[in-house]
C-alpha cells in the first residue's frame, strides 16, 4: 500500500441543526488494493451520522448505489481485463498507470480524469512506485455483454 496518509472529512448536521464535520480522520486502509471512502444509496439519504465506509469487497461494484473509493496499484501489478455494470469516474492522484481497453491503452498521470462507461478495461503499473487514484462508481445499464466480474 502507498505511504500516503489520505484524510477523509465528512459533513453532516449537528445536534444544534447546523452543518458540521462529523468525521475527520484517515481513510481506513484495506489489505487489498481498494479502500472504501463512502457508500450511498441513490438517491442518497444525508441524514444521520453513521459512517458509511464499509470494508471494500469486489461485490461492492454491484451495489445498487454509489461507491467512493481509494485504489492503489502496486508496481508490477498484472493487468486484469474486466467490465462492470457501472459508470466509473477516476482521478489519478499519484504515480502512473496504463489504462487499457480492448483496442489500446493510455498512460495516466496525476491530475488525469477518466470516465469509464462500463467498457472492458484493465490497469497496469509499470512504474517503481505505488500508483493511487480516487474512484466513484454508480450503477448503469449493461453495455455490450455486460459485467464480467
Amino acid at each position: 500500500m502507498a505511504d500516503l496518509a489520505h484524510r477523509r472529512v465528512v459533513t453532516g448536521i449537528g445536534e444544534d441543526g447546523k452543518s458540521c464535520v462529523i468525521i475527520d480522520g484517515p481513510i481506513e486502509r484495506a489489505e487489498i488494493a481498494s479502500s472504501n471512502v463512502w457508500q450511498s444509496a441513490i438517491p442518497a439519504d444525508n441524514s444521520g451520522t453513521e459512517d458509511a465506509a464499509v470494508p471494500f469487497t469486489m461485490d461492492m461494484v454491484h451495489f445498487d448505489g454509489s461507491n467512493f473509493m481509494l485504489i492503489e496499484f502496486p508496481p508490477g501489478m498484472e493487468p486484469f481485463m474486466h467490465a462492470t455494470d457501472t459508470l466509473d469516474y477516476f482521478v489519478m492522484l499519484k504515480g502512473s498507470v496504463k489504462f487499457a481497453t480492448e483496442t489500446g491503452e493510455v498512460t495516466l498521470s496525476p491530475g488525469d480524469f477518466v470516465v469509464n462507461r462500463g467498457t472492458q478495461h484493465a490497469w497496469r503499473n509499470d512504474g517503481e512506485e505505488v500508483a493511487v487514484l480516487a474512484a466513484m462508481t454508480v450503477p448503469s445499464a449493461p453495455l455490450g455483454e455486460g459485467r464480467t466480474i
